[in-house]
């Protein structure tokens, strides 16, 4: 694996990471205005990145099959969701506005499970650009490097929010400024992990690619209309939130179309 891969693995890590350090800038809670702002965009990046990067061209390479090439995005997509609801499902987690909590709830209790659900969201993020870069590394066609880094480049301007949406209520909670900091980043380190996971096994991913491209798409989407979509569009300034999820998309959108 060369360094050029690893490079792209970890840009949307550092978007995570320049996210949690905004604990050392911005006061001890994010305002209700500024999360909606960033649920908003991430959401937008999402949807962009989920057709742009993954569907479309899930469905370019499998013009072969004819009137049938929506089969692989149409069951990828399908598995991806299913897969995202059954580790939602299974694992113990909490919304990212922190709403969540039952009266016997401690501190910790809540900020372990808000760390899970962003580790969540970051799976399939990983996966996303693992598996784009695999497709460019065996030279599958529609598939570029470009493509690849235009990918990683929206989730990771993405990721950004993400990390401040998750440092700053463990800060509220009483954890230090670094041990926020940490905990930031400790979740997005499961996004090159995934992607090279996904690069390891791109001899088997290979020849099925649409399907594993389309299958990333679901569980980005899994997470855009489960998670990111209530919360934005709850309680007050979901009007700022609906304008932020426009300019993410169309930044996505400009990024694929321009590098990809």
């Amino acid at each position: 694996m060369n360094s050029s891969v690893i490079e792209v693995l970890l840009i949307p890590f550092l978007g995570t990471t320049a996210g949690a350090a905004m604990v050392f800038f911005l006061k001890d809670t994010i305002s209700p205005r500024l999360q909606k702002i960033f649920l908003g965009f991430a959401a937008g990046v999402m949807v962009a990145a989920s057709f742009w990067s993954l569907l479309a061209p899930a469905i370019e390479q499998s013009e072969g099959l004819g009137r049938l090439a929506f089969i692989p995005a149409a069951a990828g997509f399908l598995v991806g969701m299913l897969f995202l609801l059954v580790l939602d499902v299974v694992t113990p987690h909490m919304h990212m506005d922190m709403q969540e909590e039952g009266p016997q709830e401690t501190g910790l209790k809540k900020t372990t499970k808000l760390l899970l659900a962003v580790t969540l969201h970051n799976i399939p993020e990983g996966m996303a650009v693992g598996v784009v870069l695999a497709g460019w590394i065996y030279g599958v066609e529609n598939i570029s490097g470009a493509g690849a880094l235009a990918l990683a480049i929206g989730i990771a301007v993405q990721n950004f929010p993400e990390g401040a949406i998750v440092s700053m209520p463990l800060l509220a909670e009483g954890m230090t400024k670094w041990k926020t900091f940490v905990a930031g980043v400790l979740s997005g380190i499961v996004e090159p992990i995934a992607g090279i996971i996904t690069i390891a096994a791109a001899g088997l991913v290979v020849p099925i690619l649409p399907y594993f491209l389309s299958f990333a798409a679901g569980a980005m989407m899994y997470v855009v209309v489960e998670e990111l979509i209530p919360e934005m569009s709850e309680g007050s300034h979901s009007n700022v939130a609906v304008i932020t999820f426009a300019v993410g998309f169309t930044i996505m959108m400009i990024l694929d179309v321009a590098l990809g």
